[in-house]
This record gives structure tokens, sequence and C-alpha cells, in this order.
């Protein structure tokens, strides 16, 4: 078949977009929400949330369906996600306590700024009570909590607004370079301030009028029976009081939960069709994850904080257009941990790591390659809240939970066997027939902690526990 001249002109045109997007860094989107647990999807067998776009990405990227925050609370994990970062090295506990400067130049924002990237930020930022606006080529975060009708009750809903700017960050960005959008979501955590608790779009209603929430289907409100009177007395239960404590409260507050879920469903799906329409989909690399999870009634707990799967446990889905598609769809079973996103989002982008952070690019495991997970990890949470919150720390792997707490509700320890009791229900520590894994956990504890502290950024990290150790210690 003949071209004529006008078409050939048009194939070789189109040709040549085709190879410049192909040898053009990639631009990358990171979508954040916050308190948005792992179950909380579609895509990883939740019969009653509504999540198509996100259930989309899944099925075109990659989910990691064992993905985790090392510190459940929004200033640390946010923080920790920034830098690929343990808290304890960061040191970023409290809402007021910013990245200093080396942070802030050595964050996945950081770096892709020096390195040509043009970069926006949207949403609730949460780290620190200075927000960073001239690290940004574009800003339109908040500080705190933010509010989801900013303008008043008649006003748009936070995630219009939000959905809004994203498109106009995507279709307005520079032609001859490549974007980072960070897209931070308020959503699906509660309005603290308001009685109601969780505010949704009112587009979202309706498609929840009707559904009945099942009942819980991990750990009962009765398992809080269990549990010392320092944390029976904690702000975790007293939440569980406002959202959870009657039939009717857990219906309407699990139905708001998963409404503002999919709120953000539905952003991802508008973001999604812009970065189409701007002809950049096949050259953007969409992340999305969260700062933590969420109990929704689990152990007669709301809020996060503790060591808990519900509390730790979130989503991860990469999509990698250049991502071969036989590779695409799957589910990785790897543990992965939200320090992984810093290192993740900067080899993706083509970019060296910069200093040693102590997360793991995740990048191999995109393409199928050598599994180079870990088999164990730390957890921490030291927020100063007057004794209301506990502090805890501890260690996970494969199999073992182990969680002290360290201050008002210590000396409580907490020991799981996850193989055997993966709703966290039956406590082994003061079990004399486990008293060897309780032992080795806690020493595994106190290293982590001490490395952590002792830590500098310009020095290679090496995790303090490894395979070997668990399989000497009986606890493979």
């Amino acid at each position: 078949m003949s071209l004529s001249r006008r078409s050939f002109l048009e194939v070789a045109s189109a040709s040549a977009l085709a190879a410049a997007e192909s040898t053009r860094p990639p631009n990358v989107v990171l979508l954040l929400g916050d308190d948005h647990r792992w179950d909380a999807l579609g895509c990883a067998g939740n019969p009653v949330v509504r999540t198509p776009e996100l259930d989309r990405l899944a099925h075109e990227g990659v989910r990691f369906g064992n993905h985790f925050c090392t510190t459940p609370i929004c200033c640390a994990s946010r923080a920790s996600i920034m830098l690929g970062e343990y808290a304890g090295s960061h040191g970023i506990y409290d809402f007021a306590t910013p990245l200093n400067g080396p942070q802030a130049q050595r964050s996945y924002w950081g770096r892709m700024k020096q390195a040509g990237y043009h970069t926006g930020f949207i949403g609730k930022y949460g780290v620190g009570d200075k927000m960073p606006e001239s690290a940004f080529d574009v800003w339109n975060g908040f500080p705190g909590q933010g509010f989801y009708f900013p303008n008043g009750p008649g006003g748009p809903h936070l995630n219009h607004i939000m959905r809004d700017q994203a498109n106009d960050f995507i279709g307005n960005a520079p032609a001859n370079k490549p974007f980072c959008l960070s897209l931070s979501f308020k959503a699906p955590h509660v309005q603290d301030e308001d009685p109601r608790q969780y505010l949704p779009s009112q587009d979202t209603e309706a498609r929840y009028n009707g559904v009945v929430i099942p009942p819980l289907r991990r750990a009962g409100a009765n398992d809080i029976n269990r549990f010392p009177p320092a944390i029976q007395h904690s702000e975790n239960r007293r939440r569980w009081g406002v959202r959870f404590s009657t039939p009717d409260l857990y219906q309407a507050s699990v139905k708001g939960y998963y409404r503002l879920v999919t709120g953000i469903d539905d952003v991802v799906g508008s973001m999604r069709a812009t970065l189409e329409k701007r002809g950049v989909a096949n050259n953007t690399i969409v992340v999305y994850s969260a700062d933590h999870g969420i109990f929704n009634g689990e152990h007669g707990f709301a809020g996060k904080w503790y060591g808990h799967e519900e509390s730790l446990r979130i989503p991860l889905i990469v999509y990698d257009p250049r991502v071969p598609g036989a590779a695409r769809g799957q589910v990785v079973d790897a543990m992965t941990l939200n320090i992984d996103l810093q290192p993740t989002l900067l080899e993706l982008a083509g970019l060296a790591a910069l200093g040693h952070a102590q997360g793991r690019s995740v990048s191999p495991l995109l393409k199928g390659e050598a599994n180079t997970s870990r088999s164990v990890w730390f957890f921490e949470h030291r927020f100063p809240d007057g004794g209301w919150i506990p502090s805890s720390e501890g260690i996970r792997t494969q199999r073992w939970k182990y969680i002290r707490y360290t201050d008002n509700a210590a000396p409580f320890e907490e020991l799981y066997d996850l193989r055997a009791d993966p709703n966290e229900t039956i406590n082994l520590a003061a079990n004399a027939r486990f008293q060897k894994q309780r032992e080795a956990l806690t020493r595994y504890t106190n290293s982590w902690r001490q490395a952590l502290r002792a830590w500098k950024p310009e020095q290679a990290w090496a995790d303090p526990v490894s395979e070997q150790d668990l399989v000497r210690d009986g606890l493979s």
C-alpha cells in the first residue's frame, strides 16, 4: 500500500514523537491515601468497597500484597516515604518537626527537582508545621489535617478540588521536561473535629445506599478485654466508642470510610484520563499507596498507632508502562515497606540513589526478577501524646510478630504466630513454650533500635537482622 506525502509525514511525525517519549525520563505520579488499609480494595478481595479504577491500575500494573508502613502515624510515615528511612533515623515523630535542609535534598521529590523534573505537590503534606512551598514548581499543599469542605458546607469536596488541581498540573506541565506529581489525599481519614467523622462527597453517597457492611472478619470488639488498662483507656479505645460502639455506628462509619475510598478511586480515573488526553500516559509511572492503615473496630480499636496488621498493612500498586505485558496483573507476595518507595521512585526515574536509603527498590520485583525481598523488619511508634497513645515497637517476619510497649503500657508484650493466628488474637508472649521465640525477637528489636539511632545518611545501611539469624534462632 502506498502512502500519500501527507500520510507519510503524519506517520513519520508520530514515530518521531514516540521515539522521543521512549528515550526521555518517565513522568512519575505518587498517589497517597491516608488511613487506607490493604484490604479496602476490590482487587484485594473486598466484596463491598467500590474501587474500579484502582482495580484497573492493579490489573495493568503490579500489586504488592504484603506492603507495610514502619511507623503507623501520618507525620513519621510520610517522612519515611519521602526519605526512604525509618523514623528511628530521620527523627520525625510529631506534627511540628519538618524535614531539615539535607533531608529535603535527599527526598524523592528533592532529588527529582535537582534532576530537572517539574515538581508539584497537591493535598495533605503531613510533615512538620512549615510548608516547603518554594521547594516545588507547583504547590497546592496544606498543613495539618485540612477539611473536606474547605470553602464551607456548600462548597466543593476536597477530593474534587484535588482532582481539578491534579488535572491542571498535568495539562499545564512543560512539554520539554518530565514531571513528578505528589497527590496526597486526606481521604479516607475522618474529620476529627466533626461528630459525623466521615464526610464523603455527595456523588459517592448513592453508591453505598442499601449496602450492609458484614461483621468484622478479623479480631472482634471483645478482644479489647485481654489488653492492659493503659490500652483499654487509650485514644484508640475512645475513638472506637465514637465510631463503632453500636451496630448503627459501625454501619455508618465503615460505609463513610468506603465512600471516601471510592472518592479517591474517582480521582485516579479522572487523572489517568487526563494523562491519556495529554498523550503522556505511555510514559507516566503511577504509584498508589498509603501512609498507614486503620482499625475499623478490630480488637475493639479505632485509629491506628499499634503494631497490628490493620494498622501496619497498606496497599501498594505500581503501574509502569514499560513493564512487559506478561508481568502485568501479578500480585507480589514479598514483604515491602513504605521506606522502599523513595529508592523505587528514583530507580524507576533513572536516577542514582543519593546517599544510602534504608529501603530497597521494588523495581526488580515488577519484572519478576530475582527476589530481593526482606524476611524481617522493624516497626515503631513514639508519638508524644501524654500516655493517650502508648508507644510501642517490634519485629515482624513472615511468620512471627512481636510487639512491646515502652511507656505507660509497659511491660506488656504481644507475640503472635501469624501462620496459625493471622487475626492476632492469641498472645503467646507469656506462654512458656514460646519463650525462645520471644527472647530472640526481643534481641532483634534491641539491635534494630540501636542500629537506627547510630546510622548516618552518608553510611551504607544493612539490616541488623538477617534471614540467617532467623534460621539460627528457629524463626524461619
